[in-house]
């Protein structure tokens, strides 16, 4: 029998599982990635096998993870976390996957299967203190943060029953090159000669991790995961970085970039839907994950933020040829 091991990813062609892909085809490993359409892996050492598959059907799900030695849940439905409070069917990919998976996930060489979980710090609510280490009690504020905790709950109920070895990352906020999340949304503002806006005066904190330095940290769970199963685990920069110095960044990337003035960066009234969480600041203490890995963030906020502008810049140009 080749003892050459498994691993999964589930949800490869998203935003953080495409980084965790390109990191994870770098070993000796048998990888196999799944998503719901078609995709071309990476090249390199693993020997790489592509699933397409629609994840929401248990047959599928159970087809796509069989005979893994770990499993990387890394599931996003459309729509992200605003599609929770309106779709119902966000709830079936957040939550309902999860609940088939820890049920046709079998042994493999009579070891549980490994499965590292894509959570997210935002489950504690609107939090408590500053920074965040991962002791506080949860109480999530919107629908989306309750799928998420409650998904994770499910994974370390079975984590502790013997049917899996469940590891949670509860990730930041996360930017990159692929057009997710903040930085992005206002790269592509600025990009487009539209003023970055802001629901607040900018002095709001998050800790931004670039997705890169987030695939590694599944990377360094996966390769130590013994301290780690069955706990939840909060993964961050421990910087805290105001978001309006932030944008100026941004704008100032994309003056760099495109040779012209930077826009402005201004304050607007929030919409309604906002939830409370967007005005609240967040920094997050990752010391335990990283004395149990070794594992720290590598890219600079100012550095991470020029990859980003040059990526979606680079995707806007060839959109403009095609």
């Amino acid at each position: 029998m080749d003892s050459t091991p498994v691993v999964t990813v589930l949800g490869a062609s998203g935003f953080v599982g495409s980084a965790v892909t390109r990191v994870l085809s770098k070993l000796a490993i048998r990888l196999r990635v799944v998503s719901r359409s078609p995709i071309t892996p990476p090249v390199g050492r693993a020997e790489t096998s592509v699933v397409t598959a629609d994840l929401t059907d248990q047959t599928a799900l159970a087809e796509a993870v069989a005979g893994s030695d770990a499993v990387l849940y890394l599931l996003l439905g459309d729509g992200g976390w605003r599609a929770a409070e309106s779709d119902p069917a966000a709830e079936r990919v957040n939550v309902g996957v999860m609940r088939d998976l820890v049920d046709v996930l079998r042994p493999r060489d009579g070891a549980p299967p490994l499965v590292l979980y894509a959570g997210a710090a935002s489950q504690v609510g609107v939090p408590p203190r500053e920074p965040l280490d991962g002791t506080e009690p949860d109480r999530p504020e919107t629908v989306y943060d309750q799928q998420k905790l409650l998904a994770e709950e499910i994974l370390l109920k079975a984590t502790a029953q013997g049917r899996v070895r469940g590891i949670s990352l509860r990730l930041p906020t996360v930017y990159g090159s692929t057009g997710h999340g903040v930085v992005s949304a206002m790269a592509r503002r600025a990009l487009g000669d539209e003023p970055i806006t802001m629901w607040h005066d900018g002095t709001v904190r998050r800790d931004l991790v670039h997705v890169d330095d987030i695939a590694t940290a599944f990377l360094a769970a996966l390769t130590h995961p013994d301290s780690l199963v069955g706990g939840h685990w909060l993964v961050g920069a421990g910087r805290g970085d105001e978001l309006g110095d932030v944008f100026q960044l941004v704008a100032q990337a994309v003056s760099e970039r495109v040779g012209r003035k930077p826009v402005a960066v201004t304050s607007v009234p929030p919409p309604e839907h906002a939830p409370v969480t967007d005005f609240r600041s967040v920094t997050i203490d990752s010391s335990t994950f990283r004395a149990a890995t070794g594992w720290y963030p590598r890219i600079p906020l100012s550095e991470g933020v020029r990859r980003t502008v040059a990526a979606l810049n680079h995707r806007s140009d060839r959109e403009v040829r095609a």
